[in-house]
């Protein structure tokens, strides 16, 4: 704290920067600048490298062209970093869990929400849980998808795990 900045500090800052990654990817950068010395220190640290090719002609690409050349791994689209550092499922799994309840709370609620509709009023008698509860239980599962409230305070489940909606034909839904 109260340190001021300074060019020293940023090939340290660009080492722990490293340190902690999966991996380095490097999309620009000639060759002495912080982002190859960046690559430099993750290899060192045996995280993966990537780079963009870029043109022979532009002194911007000569440091990702020597990356490469060096056997840093060539990356033409996303997919290329995810499927290297097996990230290809993150998107689904990131999805699935938007499904799974978070708490006790709300995987009691759910329970006693169907495709019928049901009152809060109903929820409450139900689950033994006060208004309160289930009011603002039921408001956080609506904003992640999970229920969705139909009428005045009456609400339905939202969709299933691995289910998936689609507009039918004509333009209805």
């Amino acid at each position: 704290m109260g340190t001021q900045s300074g060019g020293d500090y940023f090939p340290h800052r660009n080492r722990i920067m490293s340190g902690v990654s999966l991996g380095v990817l490097v999309v620009e950068g000639d060759l002495k600048s912080g982002a190859i010395i960046t690559a430099r220190w993750a290899a060192d640290q045996n995280r993966e490298v990537f780079a963009v090719p870029g043109s022979i002609f532009s002194p911007q690409s000569r440091g990702t062209n020597d990356l490469i050349q060096q056997g840093a791994k060539l990356v033409q689209t996303i997919d290329d970093v995810l499927e290297e550092l097996n990230l290809t499922m993150v998107p689904n799994q990131m999805e699935i869990q938007e499904l799974i309840p978070a708490t006790d709370t709300e995987s009691d609620l759910l329970r006693h929400i169907s495709k019928e509709p049901i009152h809060i009023d109903e929820v409450c008698r139900q689950s033994g849980h006060s208004i309160t509860t289930v009011s603002s239980v039921l408001a956080m599962m609506e904003l992640k998808g999970l229920i969705k409230q139909i009428g005045p305070m009456a609400f339905v489940r939202a969709r299933e795990a691995g289910t998936s909606y689609r507009p039918r034909a004509g333009g209805g839904v």
